[in-house]
């Protein structure tokens, strides 16, 4: 089965968001030392203990320390940007690192309005028009506008030997049929979603339309994952992760992830771990490695991408050597 690793490059209280971008750079190197398909990393903006505005900066230095591992973004924010400089920046580094290159786009603000404000002053205009820059970066990555397009004598250089390869990244039947209608390699945001996951990867795979890219429909499902020792543990391990998430519902939780020791003196009654937990997977290795391949035969997915965030670097490290483990 394959497996995948999504970093949103948490910061944890008591840490430094220096400390947390090197916790990603080790979690890379490690991702290809246990022998997951690809390492992606997010894009957030003033966002409360996520560390990452600039996945491409990331991808550059993580990508100087790995040989094998393909690397991307889990997403570029595209309304926030022009597609001409997310291709030659894109292309920059597939020009470094030749056949290693994803480019995921999403269109999701990653941030407050305010951020969204302070670096797009149109925003909300760039997510009406999505389709058509999409199309427009599509044009720039394969080189290949129309001979009596505007672009036609525009190359996003440096053009690489090898071209980044293009996702679509959501959480809804909406973002499904955009990536279908494009050819383009879809990511659904399992634990980011509320709308039915079946049917919005259905709908991609029963509309896509081949293209340059790929022929064939390709995707993606991204589950938050939790796994230890035992069940007990990676509950234990889980119960800082929980408080976060609540202290981000209630605008608070800037200060960072929250130790298991802080988090056991909060008590969560029955109703509010359920909901805050629902859309996790949390267990130990038999556990864990069993829904996984329950997720990947329900939806009908051809890759599993996992999104693990602990207080402690270590254990988010060991919850993914763990999983690993589990399918060898």
């Amino acid at each position: 089965m394959k497996l995948s690793i999504l970093d949103q490059s948490p910061i944890s209280v008591g840490y430094t968001p220096k400390e947390a971008l090197e916790a990603s750079v080790h979690l890379a190197k490690k991702a290809e030392e246990l022998g997951y398909e690809r390492y992606w990393i997010a894009e957030h903006h003033d966002f409360p203990a996520l560390s990452c505005p600039a996945p491409e900066v990331m991808l550059s230095y993580i990508g100087a320390q790995t040989k094998t591992i393909r690397i991307g973004a889990g997403a570029i924010l595209l309304p926030h940007y022009k597609p001409y400089k997310v291709a030659e920046t894109f292309h920059l580094l597939a020009t470094l690192f030749p056949g290693r290159i994803d480019l995921g786009i999403g269109r999701a603000p990653g941030g407050s309005a305010e951020a969204s404000m302070a670096l797009s002053d149109n925003y909300l205009k760039g997510v009406r028009e999505l389709p058509e820059a999409l199309e427009e970066l599509l044009h720039f990555i394969r080189n290949d506008f129309s001979s009596d397009h505007l672009f036609q004598k525009v190359t996003a250089s440096p053009f690489p030997p090898v071209e980044p390869a293009p996702w679509l990244l959501g959480t809804s039947e909406r973002s499904a049929a955009l990536a279908a209608k494009m050819g383009m390699a879809y990511a659904f945001g399992h634990f980011m979603s509320d709308k039915d996951v079946k049917k919005s990867i259905a709908t991609y795979q029963e509309s896509f339309q081949a293209s340059p890219e790929l022929k064939q429909p390709k995707t993606i499902l991204a589950v938050s994952v939790i796994c230890a020792e035992t069940t007990e543990r990676a509950e234990e391990v889980a119960s800082s992760y929980l408080l976060w998430k609540r202290q981000v519902e209630a605008g608070e939780g800037r200060q960072g992830i929250p130790s298991i020791e802080e988090a056991k003196k909060y008590s969560f009654n029955v109703e509010e771990k359920k909901s805050l937990s629902q859309k996790m997977i949390i267990g130990n290795p038999d556990e864990v490695s069993q829904r996984l391949v329950e997720f990947k035969d329900i939806y009908k997915v051809d890759e599993v991408m996992i999104v693990t965030i602990t207080h402690s670097y270590r254990d988010r490290i060991k919850s993914y050597e763990l999983v690993a483990d589990a399918f060898k």
